[in-house]
This record gives structure tokens, sequence and C-alpha cells, in this order.
């Protein structure tokens, strides 16, 4: 049994993370499922709804800096507790709105909460926890937190075809509320454990001095145009395919396919009891994006090609998520993460802003073989970029690897 499911209350944390983020991740599908059904009711274009994503990760990106202190004085929970209440109230207002002032006001809002709340939230309170065993336990949740567009993305479609996209809005703030919160309030640890067993995880060895300015912008420049392929395809894929030739449900039941492709993607990585470091794993499945691409381009609205892209594209993508949580773990120590992944969300995010609307934008203006062309591309630069990144690995990471 891998480590940190062998530790029960490690174990209660990761539970409690999966739960949350599954709903936190979850709730903020809307727009790529119902996003046609919120511009007509609010009288906006298609690229104006699909907007949102830039809001949400512009706010998410600018505030993640900011929030570097409050991570290392007061703990992830009391942040996670935080960002909590402000998102209930984000829904509230987004159910509410009446046109793009209240849709892009209620984003804003729901981008400050994530930024304590999403990934780089979770992801620092399990460093705080785990310690050396942090790659393993990230892993082991973002084993579940894949799934949840998978769930989401069927769920939104039903509740918003039974009882409206606005009310939608108020079921996602009363999970938040009746759910998330008061597992973060009783469930997660009051204060974190400083002295843990040693770990055989690849990123357990604290490199010996702080990376070089170069390396955080190798990093910064790997990850970002990574997470603009993954944000920006996770955001417009329903819509992609639909332009492939699917049907609306043939299209909804393919993407919710991919939840679960990536899933068993991280299982690999994760059974693999920590032989590959972030930096490897990064190289390996950002080889398999621009095959993907590729094949959706030549697909032709096959479905056993788009079959294919989804397979192929999950398989990269799912661990390309697992390596973007994982790479500053090569690089930094238990104190420095925090710091780091603070610093690295402000670029992140604002290029995950950009995404959906650039991506959506060149799909209604000529069609998909355009998102997919420029996703082949920044595939590509990524790969290049790890390469480059590999090399200045510490010499023990190396070693380890």
């Amino acid at each position: 049994m891998p480590p940190v499911i062998a530790d029960p209350s490690l174990l209660r944390v990761l539970i409690v993370l999966a739960v949350t983020q599954l709903i936190a991740w979850g709730t903020l599908s809307l727009p790529a499922v119902i996003g046609r059904a919120m511009a007509a009711d609010l009288e906006m274009d298609l690229t104006a709804i699909f907007a949102s994503t830039t809001v949400l990760y512009m706010s998410m990106g600018l505030c993640s800096p900011l929030l570097a202190r409050p991570f290392v004085k007061h703990g992830g929970r009391r942040v996670m507790i935080a960002g909590t209440l402000l998102a209930a109230p984000g829904y509230a207002l987004l159910s509410a709105a009446q046109g793009p002032l209240t849709y892009y006001a209620a984003w804003l809002l729901l981008g400050v909460a994530g930024s304590a709340t999403l990934s780089t939230a979770s992801y620092i309170v399990l460093n705080e926890i785990a310690g050396l065993r942090a790659r393993s336990a990230i892993g082991a949740l973002m084993l579940v937190t894949g799934l949840s567009s998978s769930i989401f993305w069927p769920v939104t479609s039903a509740l918003s075809a039974h009882i409206g996209w606005r009310s939608t809005c108020l079921v996602y703030a009363g999970l938040l509320l009746l759910i998330s919160l008061p597992l973060f309030v009783f469930l997660l640890p009051r204060r974190v454990r400083d002295h843990l067993p040693p770990s055989s995880d690849a990123a357990a060895p604290a490199p010996a001095s702080p990376p070089s300015r170069g390396t955080f912008y190798l990093l910064v420049g790997a990850s970002g145009l990574n997470a603009f392929v993954a944000f920006g395809m996770g955001a417009v894929l329903i819509e992609l395919l639909k332009a492939e030739g699917l049907s609306a449900a043939e299209a909804v039941g393919f993407g919710s396919m991919l939840g679960v492709i990536q899933i068993s993607a991280r299982a690999i990585d994760f059974l693999g009891g920590g032989r590959w470091d972030g930096i490897t794993t990064a190289i390996v499945a950002g080889l398999a994006l621009p095959v993907a691409m590729l094949l959706l381009m030549l697909s032709d609205g096959s479905h056993g090609a788009i079959g294919g892209f989804i397979l192929i594209y999950g398989l990269g993508s799912g661990a390309l998520a697992v390596a973007r949580a994982t790479m500053p773990l090569v690089f930094y120590d238990k104190a420095a993460f925090a710091k780091a992944s603070a610093q690295i969300g402000l670029p992140l995010n604002l290029l995950s802003a950009v995404s959906a609307p650039i991506l959506v934008e060149l799909l209604t203006r000529y069609g998909s073989n355009a998102p997919l062309a420029l996703s082949l591309a920044c595939s590509c630069a990524a790969v290049v970029i790890l390469l480059l990144l590999r090399q200045r690995r510490p010499m023990r990471a190396t070693v380890s690897s």
C-alpha cells in the first residue's frame, strides 16, 4: 500500500481535499456545458460568455502572489475557509446576473475565491502536512480531482435542463456552504506536522541552493504553455467536438470520457511509486499532446479518430497535470514551496485566463483546425522548454530519478 494511503491522518486530509476540489472545479465548468444557454439568456455572444474564464484566471493570477504570506503565516486551512466563504456569494451573484457587468463581477469574485481554494491552495496544504511525501500526496489527490468534468458536466447539463442555469448556480453555492465549508472547518488539521518519516519520493531531496531566476522562468514557460492548452481545451472541448460533427449528446459523452482517461494516466504515475520526478513525467506526457492534436486535425469527423484523440490527449494531459503541480518540488524545498507556487501562479493563471477566449474565437471564426494548430504549437514549445529545464535539475534529484 502506498505510504500516503497507509497513513490514516494523511488519508483523511486527502479525502477532504478530494471532495472539496471536485466540487470547486466541477462547479466552475458551467460555461463549458451550458454556455449557449447562458449567452441566449444574457444576450451575450458565446465568445463573451467564455471570456468569464479570462476574468476567473486573471483574478486568480493577480491574487495568487498576495496569498503567499497568508499561506505561510496562517496555514492553508484558514485560507481555504476564507476562499470558500467568498465563492458561495460568487455563485449567488452569477445566478442573478442580468448582463455583462454582473456576469463578469461574479466571475471576478469566483476568481479571488479560487486563488485561495483551488489547486495551488490544496498543493500547499499537502506540502505543509505531507512534507517529503508531498509529491505522492499530490498524485493521490489528482487521481480523484481529475474526475470533476466527468462528474459535473453531466450533472450541470441535467440540472440546467430541469431547473435552469440560474438555479443550478444556487445549488452549487449550497454545495460549497453545506459540504466544502464544514469539511475544511472540522476535518482539516488546525496545525501541520513538522516532522515526518523519510520518503522514497523522487522529488524528496531538496536542492542545496535556491534555483536561478532562469530556472524559474523556464518553469513558468513550460507550466504556462501546458496550462494554456489544458485549460483552453477543457473550456472549449464540447464546442470543438460539435464542430467536428458530433451531436450535443455525443460531444458531452466523449468529453465526459476525458476525465476517466486522465485519471488512468495519473494512476500510472502514482503507482509508479515516485520513480519519476515531475520533469521526466512532463516530457514523456508532453510528447503525446502534439500527436493528439494532429490526429484530430486529420480526423475528418471520424468517430474512431475522435476517440483516439480523447484517449491520447487524455493520457498526456492527465499526466501533465501532475507534472505541473510537482515540478517545483524538484527545485524548491518545503519552506520555499508555498512562496514559489504562489509566484508561479501569477503567470500560469494569466496564460490560462486568455486561453479559452482565444481558442473560442479561433474556433468560431476559422473552424476546429485553428485552435488545434495553436495548441499543437504551444505543446511543441513546452516540450522544448522542458528539455532545457531537464538539464538544470539538482544533481541529487537527477540521480534519484
